[in-house]
């Protein structure tokens, strides 16, 4: 187990106390001591998470999830514990892509158990942060929940601002004098994609924060949940809803955008189809009267005029500037 472990320590009354090496001990004295048992694991396998199953009695259905992974944010009661799942997101700047990665989290009368998924999920920064914060550890395992939901959202509200800057420069180069780049249709698929994947870990969050808040149609009390800090969670939910927002936001944008590279490209193709049928027009009147001539028989008009030559050649000059004259006064070149 030590290799999926991520930290595991008992917290009384708002500070750390290293816990014990068997779980059950862990339990029995956070318990008798007023306080919570806190264990962090990335990625356990089945066999690894057994011992953690049987100690803290988590239902098979949920481990059966924590263990999968590639749930939608949820949360879920069961009579011994509390199941929550979180997707945090991260933007990589050099490739402009957005990745999500899975927190479980199991919440009991004394302790929590966190399961983590995928790189961009670590955790170490929030219970640091409740570290430092020992009045608002203070009020038990309702205080992990809080701030493992509250650091993904506030950093969603990060992830929209950098893509709404990737997307105002999709927008300037889409609206720029040529139109963008050959693969500026390529792009705005790829951005769209990252804005679906973003949707995905946003979206399905606000029920259950909606449900933790106590606001709505969700007014009833959550087990295992200190109704203390249904404030906490209202902000918490006033943020989700606003990066959804947001969300919402750039997929009109970026659908808007799309249709609107389409509807240049069309427009283009059709200023190119309409030049290159002016210039096919021009040239098929000299290939006419040249082909006419050409036919070698012997009665032909004007075909012993000493000025025939000349004439044909002026006439084909006149009816070219003529032709150009008007396929210009029409847009056509």
């Amino acid at each position: 187990m030590g290799s999926v472990i991520v930290d595991c320590a008992i917290y009384r009354d708002g500070h750390r106390t290293e816990g014990p090496e068997d779980f059950s001990d862990a339990l029995d004295q956070a318990r008798s001591a007023g306080g919570f048992v806190w264990i962090g694991l990335h990625e356990p396998t089945e066999e690894e998470f057994e011992h953690v199953t049987q100690e803290f009695g988590l239902h098979p259905l949920a481990v059966e999830d924590a263990l999968k992974a590639h749930q939608r944010p949820k949360l879920e009661v069961y009579d011994d514990s509390l199941f929550v799942v979180v997707k945090p997101v991260v933007y990589e700047p050099e490739s402009d892509t957005v990745s999500s990665g899975e927190v479980m989290i199991f919440l009991g009368d004394a302790f929590v158990v966190v399961v983590r998924h995928g790189e961009g999920a670590a955790l170490k920064a929030v219970r640091q942060r409740l570290e430092h914060e020992p009045e608002l550890l203070g009020k038990g395992p309702t205080s992990v929940l809080y701030a493992i939901t509250d650091a993904a959202v506030d950093h969603y509200l990060e992830v929209a601002t950098e893509l709404q800057t990737d997307l105002e420069e999709l927008e300037a180069d889409v609206f720029s004098p040529d139109g963008g780049s050959r693969n500026t249709a390529s792009r705005i698929y790829t951005f769209k994609r990252q804005v679906l994947e973003f949707r995905r870990a946003t979206g399905p969050l606000v029920p259950p924060l909606a449900r933790l808040a106590g606001t709505g149609a969700f007014g009833g009390a959550v087990p295992f949940v200190n109704d203390h800090a249904r404030p906490f969670f209202r902000d918490v939910h006033d943020h989700i809803t606003r990066v959804n927002d947001s969300v919402e936001g750039l997929d009109r944008l970026v659908s808007d955008i799309l249709s609107a590279h389409l509807a240049q490209m069309s427009v283009r193709q059709n200023d190119d189809m309409r030049k290159i049928s002016a210039w096919a027009a021009m040239a098929a009147v000299p290939t006419m009267i040249a082909g006419v001539y050409g036919m070698n028989f012997e009665h032909m008009p004007e075909l012993h005029w000493v000025w025939a030559y000349p004439a044909v050649i002026v006439l084909m000059a006149a009816l070219e500037v003529l032709l150009y004259r008007m396929f210009k006064r029409r847009g056509w070149l």
